[in-house]
């Protein structure tokens, strides 16, 4: 029975027109707003009714406001042309079909006459050929859904696991299949990656064939409820998408959620989510929230399944619209809910987790800077240091607006904590600022004061080239001694501000990887039906670069386990370029360049021989070379061989490190996962297997004191100014 059959006779004639207009090749050009019937392909066989979506007026009306607006306000110039309307097509399809698992080259041949219609017909609201093609995709999805569910319910017993065939893991930039021959040759491999993934861990076939039909059969529902909301929000994204990542169109549901987001109205785990084609991927945790205390979510992890507290039976929410994956993970305070995740590190997406994680609603004073003393012993000489954490830039607005004298920020509660340490008689300050995402613009401009006597900390400039620039105006300095600034890749926007002003003043070094490199600013603007965000502004050091796309490079490199192939402005397409503009007069506390070489030396030297750190070492490069596998097995013999290697330096990599650090090593792998899951449910343990790298940023510091006793004080009468050009 086809779909027409099913559906009442005025959806059926209009189904039948859709038909025909496909077949007859009208879709070429469909480029009028009329709310045309979707052109399916004739030959399309359906077992349950799908209605094709269509575009409304008032869609259509915030499609010309989105143009208008990308074109004369976004920070980027960018004229809507036949390259641009290539570009989009090429997005948009990234966008609905990323991994190539749904359309055929057949299917391309009859979408190629729209490549270079698509942006005129963008910028005047006829919205009919996204709608178009999004609908084609999504009987493509039901077709290939359909066809995994007929090959289970065969039996998965009857899949050949001998022969040496072998799956690609990223097919993001492979082939397009030639015909749907080719697409079924590829979906038995994928059961097959999937059966043996789960076989790997235990599961009966049985488990295994109910695990994979609820997972396809949640799919195809969610297929058949697609709205056309949906269609307009993946069509709009992959439009704005191309002036920068950032830039985006929330619909009038996602911007309900993008206010409760902001206003923390509402009880969840504290994880930031965005579309990741058919996954929900975990974009940055909240710092003090259930997610990032719990601490086994990782940012780049893709959501498979949620399960309530008391219920057994998992949802799977792969191809769910990302509000309703939100929805379910909101919940009641208190209340438990499990994630099952892809994580970040895993090259094969069979290879799950689960995440058990207790809801609650952010607290300010869980996001609050800390601090803590640890000794080093060198050569006979004790040195103290001080390590202020600073998780994000916070403040609160509330009580500021209440006029508070005793209100909340980052900047009061680092003052208050420096002062504490002074009085432990600390040698030196270390502010790690790792994994700190940003914040409150104006609470990195005074931090940055803490340290300085006063002069300007950033400059921001708009589109039309104008550039303000922000200053602390205060003399008053709280910390005159030597200062080292802990950074990594998941350092971003206010801590890459203050990171950059400390390096650029020489008023200390900046150690760790290189940071983020979101150096943008964007303004959330109603349309008529929903809302846009755009990239307005960019951020510049007072030396005059971006931190934009390149971030701040550390003064000395610390290797890092993070993927910076996936994670970091510089992974995202169309992401704004790195550029500099005239440097700002600002003092220059010290130069390091005459020690810097001997600094690094040193650094070198304890690398090679800490354990800790080759260790570190080890750990990076099995990471990377999990990463840069192409294929996998579907054998089942080389594939159990494998996973027992990967399983097997897992284990002798957290063994030899529990023996550094004096315990009993992990009788198994399966013991090493569950004392993570106790460490990771217990807010008050310390990642101690990265405690070393804090002791590394206090023994750069006790080196820049061996090397430069000037390096005590900003008010030695020997120390370097200078003024920039």
């Amino acid at each position: 029975m086809t779909m027409a059959e099913h559906l009442p006779s005025r959806k059926a004639r209009a189904f039948r027109r859709f038909q025909h207009s496909w077949k007859s090749g009208s879709l070429a050009v469909a480029l009028t707003f009329a709310l045309l019937p979707v052109t399916v392909p004739a030959n399309t066989e359906i077992d349950m009714p799908f209605q094709p979506v269509t575009p409304t007026v008032d869609q259509a009306r915030a499609n010309i406001l989105i143009a208008r607006q990308l074109q004369f306000t976004h920070f980027r110039d960018l004229s809507i042309n036949n390259a641009l309307s290539g570009d989009v097509f090429d997005a948009y399809l990234k966008y609905l079909d990323n991994q190539r698992l749904y359309l055929t080259k057949q299917d391309l041949q009859q979408f190629e006459p729209l490549r270079n219609r698509l942006g005129s017909a963008l910028k005047t609201g006829q919205l009919q050929p996204g709608f178009d093609i999004y609908n084609v995709v999504q009987m493509r999805t039901i077709e290939r859904l359909q066809f995994a569910l007929g090959l289970i319910d065969r039996g998965i017993d009857k899949l050949d696991f001998d022969s040496n065939d072998s799956i690609q893991l990223d097919r993001s930039k492979a082939d397009w299949a030639e015909d749907r021959k080719e697409l079924d040759a590829l979906w038995v491999k994928r059961i097959k990656n999937a059966v043996l993934g789960q076989r790997l861990t235990g599961k009966s076939d049985e488990e295994i064939s109910d695990t994979l039909t609820r997972r396809y059969q949640s799919q195809l529902k969610r297929v058949r409820q697609v709205r056309s909301e949906d269609a307009f929000q993946a069509y709009m994204n992959a439009f704005a998408g191309m002036w920068d990542p950032h830039t985006s169109y929330f619909s009038p549901r996602t911007s309900e959620n993008f206010n409760i987001n902001m206003s923390l109205s509402l009880d969840g785990i504290g994880a930031v989510l965005q579309a990741d084609n058919e996954y929900t991927k975990v974009v940055r945790l909240v710092p003090g929230g259930p997610a990032a205390q719990q601490g086994q979510l990782s940012p780049a992890d893709r959501i498979v399944s949620v399960t309530q507290e008391h219920e057994t039976t998992p949802v799977n929410v792969i191809g769910w619209r990302l509000d309703e994956v939100v929805d379910l993970i909101r919940g009641p305070r208190d209340s438990l809910v499990t994630l099952e995740v892809i994580p970040a590190s895993a090259t094969d997406e069979t290879i799950t987790r689960k995440i058990a994680i207790r809801r609650a609603q952010v607290k300010l004073e869980e996001q609050s800077a800390r601090s803590k003393v640890i000794e080093l012993d060198r050569s006979g000489a004790t040195y103290r240091i001080g390590v202020i954490d600073i998780p994000t830039f916070y403040a609160d607005f509330r009580a500021m607006q209440k006029g508070d004298p005793d209100y909340k920020s980052t900047t009061r509660d680092v003052r208050r904590l420096i002062e504490q340490l002074k009085g432990q008689s600390i040698d030196g300050l270390v502010v790690d600022l790792r994994n700190n995402g940003g914040g409150a613009l104006h609470e990195a401009n005074d931090l940055v004061g803490l340290f300085i006597e006063k002069g300007p900390t950033v400059q921001i400039r708009n589109a039309n080239n104008d550039v303000q620039v922000l200053s602390d105006r205060d003399p008053a300095v709280i910390w005159d001694g030597p200062l080292v600034v802990m950074v990594n890749r998941m350092s971003a926007s206010a801590s890459e501000i203050f990171a950059g002003a400390i390096q650029d003043y020489g008023r200390g070094l900046v150690v760790g990887s290189q940071t983020f490199g979101k150096g943008t600013v964007q303004a959330v603007r109603p349309l008529n039906h929903g809302q846009l965000k755009i990239t307005q502004s960019k951020f510049y050091r007072v030396s005059g670069g971006s931190t934009q796309h390149k971030g701040v490079v550390p003064d000395i490199a610390i290797p890092s386990r993070i993927d910076t192939s996936r994670i970091g402005e510089d992974a995202l397409e169309h992401a704004l370029p790195w550029d500099q503009i005239e440097a700002v007069p600002h003092a220059r506390y010290f130069d390091f360049s005459p020690i810097i070489d001997q600094l690094r030396d040193r650094h070198d030297q304890r690398f090679a021989e800490s354990p800790d750190f080759r260790l570190l070492q080890q750990e990076i490069d099995f990471l990377e070379e999990q990463r840069q596998r192409e294929y996998v097995s579907l054998n089942a013999d080389i594939r159990a061989a494998e996973q027992a290697r990967i399983e097997k330096t897992r284990l002798a990599i957290a063994n030899a490190r529990r023996h550094i650090q004096g315990k009993p090593a992990f009788a198994s792998l399966q013991a090493l996962e569950d004392w993570q899951d106790v460490q990771a449910a217990d807010p008050g343990s310390s990642d101690e297997e990265l405690d070393f790298i804090v002791r590394e940023g206090g023994h750069i510091m006790a080196d820049m004191l061996d090397l430069d006793q000037r390096l005590a004080s900003i008010f030695s009468a020997e120390r370097v100014t200078a003024k920039t050009p």
